[in-house]
């Protein structure tokens, strides 16, 4: 105990300092970025949504206010039975919590992705009720920056997402060292911001936690290895092994030296999968998981389809090469006209292959054709087998009809394809370059060529023109009505990412693409682990307003901080 004039100050040493290398220790402990991400998530949730026990506003925090002399238009205001609080930079309107509950509510996401939203929200109290730690993460990774796009002032509105971008860099799979150093520089900035828009109550040791958390990746590594989502799964494992609640400590203990010895023998068996070890999603082999339909497709869209697959296999491509020599040959006027040559290459490429193919195995060499190419080019059969679910490399993928009667969401993909940009219809000379296409798998097609099948996925593409646009945030958004490439329907099932759509609060009709999280770790072992490590911070930095923006807003406001059109807050 120090004794500081009138005040008392208790100070603690902790008991590790006795140890003689403690103090020389880099990280004498190791934040829990899990738990960290929760208590942060709760107080934005609680605060917007005044959620009780949650809530980091009220009189106290208002004569906080008062006492530092800040904010102090937002003062109680005391009355007979109850006490007015006026509607600060974070109060939200009772029209805007619906409106983010309700977006909570429509949300549809990806199997595995997180639990099911929808349970987590009361429309009648304009709550999100029992929120776990996963769900707090995938909230403050991707769901919360787009349920408060419509709501609050810009200058709180962007403060919260820059801190809900900032989690999402922090927490990727891997980390670029030499962007550390920005991205501890913006999280600074972003809490200050907060600081300027939120009361001083908000700001307890969990937010002040956040800005050490780039200090430990430096030092320790991605968070990923040392979060507690893993152990905290572990121990519901644990706890399921209890039969006997008087005596749970000898249960798991029994349960656990049983599912050793069986994993002991399991390694002397053969064609047997150790216990509890599900397999990787990386060896994962292509299947359909449900509702195969066996149809005789239209004649065109067979063309199409088995067009793309040839163009997209390696023993086709010195094919294409020969072929579109062949059609400058054969139509020298139109050498110059690249699209013109790109038509006649998709009309006419599959019958030239299944001759040339066939002229090649009639000769006596056979040209080293191989059975694939041979089954390749005579082309897959009528009679295609259609599902409604297909499981690639760990990754369940369903058509749009399965989706609709479904809580999850698994049609939308993502493909970053090498293809011809016009500028316009009228255009005569594309050019070649890489460019983004998202989609809706309305069907899913096993293509038989006998031998062998392949999966290919027929996908409503949004047209990019019209369809596509990047807000100031780096938000893609897309309207899923606008509907291009016809002519090109088809994709490999291997080809293509998964993401999900979520209605865009801010613009009527238009949607929000997220993607899915990487859940591929690389598979290396020994002290180059952290060789090539480096994190995905392009969505905290990229398309994100800078300081000056803030400031810019700031003005605009002028010194009042009184919300306009939002309610009174009354405290009985």
């Amino acid at each position: 105990m120090v004794e500081d004039g009138d005040r008392v100050c208790w100070k603690k040493k902790s008991i590790f300092f006795d140890l003689e290398y403690w103090k020389y220790l880099p990280v004498r402990y190791v934040l829990d970025v899990m738990h960290i991400k929760k208590n942060v998530c709760d107080s934005i949730i609680g605060t917007l949504l005044e959620i009780p026990g949650k809530n980091k506003d009220g009189i106290t925090a208002r004569l906080d206010l008062l006492n530092i002399g800040v904010k102090t238009d937002l003062q109680p205001e005391y009355g007979e039975r109850r006490t007015r609080l006026p509607p600060g930079p974070w109060n939200l309107s009772r029209a805007e919590k619906r409106e983010v509950c309700n977006s909570f509510y429509g949300m549809k996401v990806p199997e595995g992705y997180s639990s099911n939203i929808k349970n987590l929200v009361s429309l009648q109290d304009s709550r999100l009720l029992g929120l776990k730690s996963h769900d707090c993460h995938t909230l403050m990774q991707q769901l919360l920056p787009v349920a408060i796009r419509s709501v609050l002032e810009k200058p709180a509105r962007y403060a919260i997402t820059r801190l809900c971008f900032f989690f999402n860099a922090i927490c990727a799979k891997t980390v670029d060292v030499f962007k550390l150093d920005k991205l501890e520089e913006d999280v600074v900035v972003t809490l200050c911001l907060l600081e300027k828009y939120f009361a001083p109550s908000f700001f307890d040791i969990m937010v002040h936690l956040v800005v050490h958390l780039v200090r430990e990746v430096r030092l320790c590594g991605p968070v990923y290895f040392r979060w507690m989502y893993q152990f905290e799964r572990y121990m519901k494992v644990l706890k399921g092994y209890v039969q006997n609640r008087t005596r749970p400590e000898g249960c798991i203990a029994k349960r656990y030296i049983a599912e050793e010895a069986v994993e002991f023998c399991t390694e002397h068996l053969s064609d047997v999968s150790t216990v509890g070890v599900p397999s990787s999603q990386k060896m994962g082999v292509s299947k359909p998981l449900s509702g195969c339909t066996v149809t005789v497709v239209d004649r065109d869209l067979l063309n199409q389809a088995h067009l793309y697959v040839l163009e997209n296999t390696e023993e086709v491509l010195p094919y294409i090469e020969q072929h579109m020599i062949h059609i400058q040959t054969a139509y020298p006027k139109f050498r110059k006209r690249t699209k013109w040559l790109q038509d006649k290459h998709n009309s006419t490429f599959i019958q030239w292959l299944r001759f040339k193919v066939q002229s090649e195995l009639n000769e006596e060499d056979n040209h080293g054709v191989s059975e694939n190419l041979r089954w390749l080019a005579a082309g897959p059969n009528m009679a295609v087998p259609l599902y409604r679910s297909y499981l690639i490399k760990g990754i369940k993928f369903n058509i749009k009809a399965q989706d609709d009667v479904r809580t999850t969401q698994n049609s939308g993909v993502y493909l970053l394809a090498h293809t011809m940009q016009v500028a316009s219809a009228k255009d005569k000379n594309p050019i070649l370059s890489n460019m983004g296409f998202y989609g809706v798998i309305q069907e899913i097609w096993d293509l038989d060529y006998q031998k062998f099948t392949i999966p290919v996925f027929r996908c409503d593409w949004i047209d990019n023109t019209s369809g596509l646009v990047v807000d100031e945030l780096g938000f893609t958004l897309v309207d899923l009505s606008k509907i291009g490439h016809r002519n090109d329907q088809f994709v490999l099932a291997s080809q293509v990412k998964q993401v999900f759509f979520v209605d865009d609060p801010m613009h009527r009709g238009w949607s929000v693409v997220l993607s899915m999280p990487n859940r591929e770790y690389n598979d290396v072992i020994g002290d180059d682990v952290l060789g090539d490590v480096r994190i995905e911070c392009e969505p905290f930095t990229r398309g994100m307003p800078n300081v000056d923006t803030f400031d810019e807003v700031v003005v605009e406001l002028g010194s009042q901080n009184i919300r306009d059109g939002c309610e009174d807050i009354w405290v009985e």
